[in-house]
């Protein structure tokens, strides 16, 4: 069964982490029309672009990147290693893509929205995100930020932009709630016994 998009995530603080979000806690790019709805809800295309010309390469284009970019992130405090450096490579080849062409257009009302000179190329789309991961790699006060949610199972990394950098979950209402749920469970148990 496809996911809807209403179950994908763009609370991360970055695209990149974004779409490493879409793996918990199943598949969640599980066809195209889901990919279509993540590229539109991470900001990559403005609403409304169409993305017709979209196909299963498209899929596998974004599913690469996401396996490479998990390897940046999870091993970034490795030592160097053949399969780091690897994905290191590949990633610094997708951003030499040229991100899409904006454009500025006149919406319903005058004001000016941003469009697309043309239907974007999934190249152009997986380098967009591509940029992201190198820029947030290279990035001193960005990697120094990256959190790994606390919550139980839970595999989400996320940039830390909390007042005072205490941000412990993915995100409150999910990770978070279950957290003060289980921590009110296990405070009323004694009481029971």
């Amino acid at each position: 069964m496809p996911s809807s998009s209403y179950e994908l995530r763009f609370d991360t603080g970055r695209v990149c982490l974004d779409l490493l979000a879409t793996t918990h806690p199943v598949e969640r790019l599980d066809s195209v029309e889901v990919l279509c709805a993540w590229i539109t809800g991470s900001g990559l295309v403005p609403p409304g672009t169409p993305l017709v010309h979209a196909d299963a390469s498209w899929l596998l284009g974004f599913r690469e990147l996401r396996g490479r970019t998990q390897q940046l992130v999870y091993g970034r405090h490795a030592a160097p290693a053949p399969p780091y450096d690897l994905a290191l490579a590949r990633v610094n080849e997708l951003a030499r893509a040229a991100p899409p062409a904006p454009r500025a257009l006149r919406g319903p009302d005058g004001a000016l929205v941003r469009g697309l000179a043309g239907p974007p190329e999934c190249a152009a789309l997986v380098g967009a995100v591509a940029r992201d991961v190198v820029e947030l790699l290279t990035d001193p006060a960005a990697r120094a930020s990256l959190r790994q949610c606390a919550g139980d199972n839970c595999p989400i990394v996320y940039v830390d932009t909390s007042r005072g950098h205490r941000r412990r979950w993915c995100s409150s209402e999910v990770c978070g709630n279950r957290e003060r749920v289980a921590r009110h469970r296990r405070r009323a148990q004694p009481a029971r016994a």
